[in-house]
């Protein structure tokens, strides 16, 4: 298989250097920018499987990288790194084509994973057949199916699938609510809100053989799978 090559958008060097020579050491080709013009040139000129981006650059912001990417390519997977922590701001980058956002600083490690899930999402690796283990359940999100200890199969809804994977993906951390809602249903207005306080409760019924599994509620602030 290829190696995923990413673009890195960081205009701290030391930060930039340590994060480069980490992604190398674990298969990644990177290609790093120090702004976002410099990065915009280099988009144009070469193919890149996911974009690493930072949000505040020089001469070009990444917020305003990213709404210029969009324009251009539609499919490739970005994910922001920034110090700003209001929620007006991470709203404003999944509206902008955003697909996750890590706050500074961050674990390298959680890095990795979040970008192996956003190159899952866009099927660089290809279709996964192996299930996720999830308590007593075997989750395979390409067929949406839950199987319950080898024997009774849930078939899942598209949307299920994405949040139960989220749910995973984060499994014993607070899932955000307002950052789920943009990232699967685009708005977080209470129509939307509603709807997925109606998937949770699905995926609650589905997953109540295992009585180990809970999906809580944190009030004001999202969902947590505890596992």
């Amino acid at each position: 298989m290829n190696a995923p090559r990413v673009l890195l958008l960081e205009d701290e060097a030391q930060l930039a250097k340590i994060v480069s020579e980490t992604l190398q050491s674990r298969g990644f080709l990177v290609t790093h920018a120090g702004n976002g013009k410099l990065g915009m040139d280099l988009f144009l000129g070469s193919s890149f499987n996911i974009l690493v981006v930072d949000v505040m650059m020089p001469f070009m912001d990444g917020f305003t990288f990213v709404n210029e990417i969009r324009k251009i390519d539609q499919q490739v997977p970005v994910l922001f790194l920034t110090a700003r922590s209001q929620d007006k701001d991470v709203l404003e980058g999944y509206s902008l084509g955003g697909n996750d956002y890590l706050k500074k600083p961050f674990s390298l490690e959680e890095l990795i994973v979040r970008m192996k899930e956003l190159l899952k999402r866009s099927n660089f690796y290809g279709p996964s057949a192996e299930p996720i283990k999830v308590g007593n359940y075997y989750f395979f999100p390409n067929r949406q199916e839950l199987v319950f200890k080898d024997k009774d199969k849930v078939k899942l809804s598209h949307k299920e699938t994405e949040l139960l994977l989220l749910l995973v993906n984060h499994q014993n951390q607070i899932l955000d609510r307002t950052q789920t809602l943009i990232k699967l249903w685009g708005d977080d207005n209470s129509f939307n809100a509603r709807t997925m306080d109606v998937f949770i409760t699905k995926l609650r019924k589905h997953l109540k053989s295992d009585p180990q599994l809970e999906i809580i509620n944190i009030r004001g602030y999202g969902y947590k799978l505890i596992i």
